[in-house]
C-alpha cells in the first residue's frame, strides 16, 4: 500500500505543489461528516493499494481540521472547492480533477496513469 500525507498547513501545501515539478501530485479532499466522502474516501484506500498511487505523491485535506488548506488548494489551482475531491496537480498546475461519486479507485488509477 502507498502511503499518503495529511496536510495541516499552508507551507506543506506550497511544498506539495513545488513538488509537482519533480513529480505529479494528487490531493484528495476529504470531509469527516459526509457519507458520500466516507465513501470515496473508502475507493481512495483501494486506489493506495494499486502500482498505479506509486507513480504520484498522494496528500489527503481534511477540509473540517484543514479548511485553510482546502481553500488555498482552491485559490492556487483555480479548481473551484468540493468535497470530496481529487486533484492530480503536475508542474504546478491542476492537470485533472473530480468529485462526488465519480472517485471511483479506477478514476483515480486511470487519471495518474495518464499523467
Amino acid at each position: 500500500m502507498t502511503d499518503f500525507q495529511e496536510l495541516t498547513s499552508t507551507s506543506a501545501l506550497a511544498e506539495a505543489i513545488q513538488s509537482s515539478k519533480h513529480q505529479p501530485v494528487l490531493f484528495f479532499k476529504h470531509s469527516l461528516t459526509c457519507g458520500i466522502s466516507q465513501r470515496a474516501f473508502g475507493e481512495f484506500e483501494r486506489y493506495l493499494q494499486s502500482p498505479e498511487s506509486g507513480k504520484v505523491q498522494n496528500y489527503l485535506v481534511v477540509v473540517q481540521t484543514a479548511r485553510e488548506v482546502s481553500n488555498e488548494l482552491a485559490r492556487v489551482l483555480s479548481v473551484e472547492h468540493e468535497s470530496p475531491q481529487a486533484i492530480l496537480v503536475s508542474a504546478g498546475q491542476a492537470v485533472w480533477n473530480d468529485s462526488h461519486l465519480a472517485l471511483k479507485s479506477d478514476a483515480l488509477k486511470m487519471a495518474v496513469s495518464r499523467n
